[in-house]
């Protein structure tokens, strides 16, 4: 992604729920370097910032919820989290939990799509987001999975006041022209219960080497490392649990 920071109306955070914080602490770590700490806190709930050096780059949460699928989350950035639902609602999509303060580091929420693809908002107070995007194991772009571009086109732009460049058969969003994640539309090689949803990509400095890394450690290759025309070295990763994200080879953002 162009943007280099959290800013309003950009990705800010990413976060996963897990039934299993330690073994995917250990996959993690042996895929993208990442040195875990759990918040010791009982009010935390088992929150555990993961880190690339000193850089907080990710999160893993327990799920909450009996049957709650292991899934990644996209946070985006606002500056009134409780102003931005009603546009969310205004234009179609849903509330889905809070707001809510989290101590002292910010205020968010979690929402869906008109779709039901599900992301998060994020109010920065302390703690504003990602402290590194784009580097190996850190977050470098977000991908909307859907069935239909134009209620996305629509709904988008009109709450985040997202710019929508690149070409038809593969749109791409940005903050003030700023790319930062693009859209797919579902064809017929994805079965037709697939749920809309936000795919977050990592960026990692060799793409197949990466994708051997995480099949050795447990993980299922749902896309083989593949060259997309005029764009970058990709491939779809589902990790032990089941949670699925993406993974790019550092340097071809956007």
């Amino acid at each position: 992604m162009k943007l280099s920071a959290p800013v309003p109306g950009g990705p800010c955070w990413i976060e996963l729920s897990t039934p299993d914080i330690p073994a995917a602490k250990s996959f993690y770590a042996a895929l993208f370097g990442w040195r875990s700490e759990t918040d010791p806190r009982e009010e935390a709930g088992g929150y555990t910032m993961a880190h690339l050096g000193e850089a907080r780059v990710a999160a893993l949460s327990p799920v909450h919820q009996p049957g709650q699928l292991p899934a990644w989350t996209v946070s985006f950035a606002t500056d009134d989290v409780d102003a931005t639902i009603e546009k969310v609602t205004s234009a179609g999509g849903a509330l889905l939990a809070g707001p809510m303060d989290v101590f002292d580091q910010g205020r968010f929420a979690v929402v869906a799509d008109p779709s039901g693809a599900v992301f998060s908002l994020w109010q920065g107070r302390a703690f504003a987001g990602a402290e590194r995007f784009n580097a190996p194991g850190a977050l470098g772009w977000v991908e909307l999975v859907t069935h239909e571009a134009d209620p996305a086109l629509a709904f988008y732009p009109s709450v985040f006041g997202w710019t929508v460049g690149a070409s038809e058969t593969y749109p791409q969003w940005g903050v003030d022209g700023e790319d930062f994640g693009g859209m797919l539309v579902m064809d017929d090689k994805f079965p037709p219960e697939a749920p809309p949803n936000w795919l977050p990509y990592f960026a990692v400095p060799d793409v197949d080497a990466a994708a051997a890394t995480a099949q050795g450690a447990g993980g299922e290759l749902m896309m083989p490392p593949t060259s997309v025309p005029d764009g970058p070295r990709i491939a779809v990763v589902r990790d032990p649990q089941g949670a699925v994200f993406g993974i790019h080879r550092a340097g071809e953002e956007g």
